[in-house]
């Protein structure tokens, strides 16, 4: 087990008092660190929120695939 799967175990059980039911759980728990290292990836490179022609544009390009 990784060191943020048992960080994420350790938080879940001291927040709500439980712990990963089965192996699936324990599985999604490791897909979410690659998720969040994706997003964290993605960080300075997406200007929705500082640049709004920029949202504006994606709206457009993707009401024009419809």
């Amino acid at each position: 087990m990784s060191d943020f799967e048992t960080s994420l175990e350790s938080t879940i059980a001291r927040w709500h008092g439980i712990s990963a039911p089965n192996e699936p759980a324990r599985r999604l728990a490791a897909e979410l660190e690659d998720l969040i290292t994706a997003f964290e990836s993605l960080r300075g490179t997406i200007v929705f929120e500082d640049e709004p022609a920029t949202f504006e544009l994606a709206l457009q390009a993707t009401k024009d695939q419809l």
